[in-house]
């Protein structure tokens, strides 16, 4: 009798563990799913459109107002991306710097400008020549701009951007059309920083390309109003938008 009752409470106690153990497994499930489900829909908006972002989605997703390629959103995990090093990388060849802004109009900078929108001008129409003819203009100007009117500080930060852009100009000169657009991306920052140093008489705008520097965007100057977009040429002739007026 007494083994009978034993065999009766060893058999409840198996029961009861095998219960305990079949809830436990079906609420790790349900919790797993929900992670999962949670990952899908942060996933789903993890890119968005660079010039709308307000449409978001997932990786190989098209904005549905402009066609563009949606990028991952700044901040929100790994990119697909290499960001190891690279010949051409912008970034190993500029460095963001404090400028004091002049709001002078300067002409003594039209020479420098009008080589750098001339290799702009190259680069929108596909013409690798013509881009290589202003990397050789912008060499020459930078050697005849007569440095002697600026100050001391002036002439220090002169120095450093004339350094960093004949650099880019004289890839631009010898490189294939795909390394002088890399070369320009940087160009640009350097232009655009004599500007803000030294100033010029010329009515510029500065664009803003969205699809550069691994989504996060870059500039360049132009002359005129028309977006003419030089890092895409005529894949995107028009992608950009123009974020400020100079003069």
């Amino acid at each position: 009798m007494r083994n009978l009752k034993m065999n009766l409470l060893l058999i409840v106690l198996v029961a009861f563990t095998l219960s305990l153990t079949s809830c436990g497994s079906g609420s790790d499930n349900k919790a797993t799913d929900k992670m999962e489900n949670h990952e899908d829909d942060n996933m789903a908006n993890m890119y968005a459109c660079p010039m709308h972002p307000e449409i978001t989605g997932k990786k190989g997703d098209k904005c549905s107002k402009c066609g563009m390629e949606l990028q991952m959103k700044e901040g929100d995990g790994h990119g697909d991306h290499d960001h190891g090093d690279h010949e051409h990388g912008s970034s190993e060849m500029s460095e963001t710097r404090t400028i004091e802004a002049t709001t002078k109009k300067n002409s003594a900078t039209s020479g420098i400008i009008d080589a750098y929108l001339q290799i702009k001008n190259g680069l929108a129409s596909d013409d690798k020549v013509a881009a290589a003819q202003g990397g050789k203009a912008l060499l020459g100007a930078f050697s005849k701009f007569d440095m002697s009117k600026l100050s001391g500080a002036q002439h220090k930060e002169y120095m450093d951007i004339m350094e960093n852009a004949k650099e880019q100009a004289e890839h631009i000169v010898k490189s294939p059309i795909d390394h002088q657009r890399e070369h320009f991306e940087v160009l640009s920052n350097d232009i655009n920083d004599l500007i803000t140093l030294l100033g010029t008489d010329k009515t510029l705008y500065r664009d803003f390309c969205p699809m550069i520097n691994d989504g996060k965007g870059g500039i360049w100057l132009s002359e005129t109003k028309e977006i003419k977009n030089p890092f895409m040429g005529s894949k995107m002739p028009t992608c950009g938008k123009i974020v400020k007026q100079i003069n």
